[in-house]
């Protein structure tokens, strides 16, 4: 079984205190680097496209350029989620596919004003694009600075969109996203259905900074735990019982694991 993409957490750790976020409850955690390469030696043949997402931000990484490069180096696209806040910290590297930007983190509680945030973040984004980069600028609906974003947006790129645009293609590699906010799986949240589908298992599979091997990138306690990429093989992963009753039941359009009557994502 081949992949579209392996969700990868090289730290649960964040600089932010976000509103929306469901917060890390885990202890915090930086990958090593011998224990990254050893994920890649096990996940080489599952796909070609590594996220480094799923909870914390993944610039706080003290080896972030070397962990890129490496999985470069191995053959994988590297994908990148960040809030934005530490960009200079990639502003060199050439061996990013795509790099998504949470837009929808910026606060003024952090004391930066939404200008000096977006000129970091816009200047290193022209650098990229340059160089090939793919580049999401994230929003969301309603977000109170929406409607300065899109126009500092609109003026740094000449550009006439409206401030709840949904999708828009600037260029060839710089592209708005606007979603609503969604709410995060939560065993104890108002959230119960039985029935739904998910591309969990389908065409990802995620795995946290300690190994735990889960379905998607919002079961971030690992409350659906498959196992672990350090003693397990994904191959046995796959054909667990668990594994494959989950996929069943999204085939039937049935959600067999609690965690996912609470989700309401897809």
């Amino acid at each position: 079984m081949k992949y579209k993409k392996i969700y990868l957490e090289i730290t649960n750790n964040c600089n932010l205190n976000c509103d929306f976020c469901i917060k890390n409850k885990r202890v915090n955690k930086y990958i090593q680097k011998e224990d990254f390469n050893f994920i890649l030696n096990k996940i080489k043949d599952y796909t070609d496209y590594l996220y480094f997402h799923v909870l914390g931000e993944p610039l706080m990484h003290p080896n972030i350029n070397k962990l890129i490069d490496l999985a470069k180096d191995k053959g994988f696209y590297v994908n990148i989620t960040t809030n934005g806040y530490l960009i200079d910290r990639i502003k060199d590297n050439t061996n990013i596919r795509q790099l998504n930007i949470s837009l929808h983190s910026y606060s003024d509680k952090y004391h930066i004003s939404l200008l000096d945030y977006l000129d970091k973040i816009f200047l290193v984004v022209d650098r990229m694009i340059v160089n090939k980069t793919y580049v999401s600028l994230r929003l969301w609906v309603n977000n109170s600075f929406n409607k300065d974003i899109i126009e500092y947006i609109n003026k740094r790129y000449n550009i006439n969109i409206e401030f709840d645009v949904q999708n828009y293609k600037i260029n060839s590699f710089l592209f708005i996203n606007n979603f609503h906010e969604f709410i995060w799986p939560d065993l104890n949240n108002n959230i119960l259905e039985e029935q739904g589908s998910c591309y969990g298992l389908r065409d990802h599979i995620g795995i946290l900074v300690d190994g735990t091997i889960i379905p998607c990138c919002l079961d971030t306690l690992g409350i659906i735990n498959l196992g672990n990429i350090y003693q397990d093989n994904l191959e046995d992963v796959i054909h667990s019982s668990r594994y494959q009753n989950i996929l069943e039941g999204f085939k039937n359009n049935k959600k067999c694991e609690q965690l996912c009557q609470h989700c309401k994502f897809i």
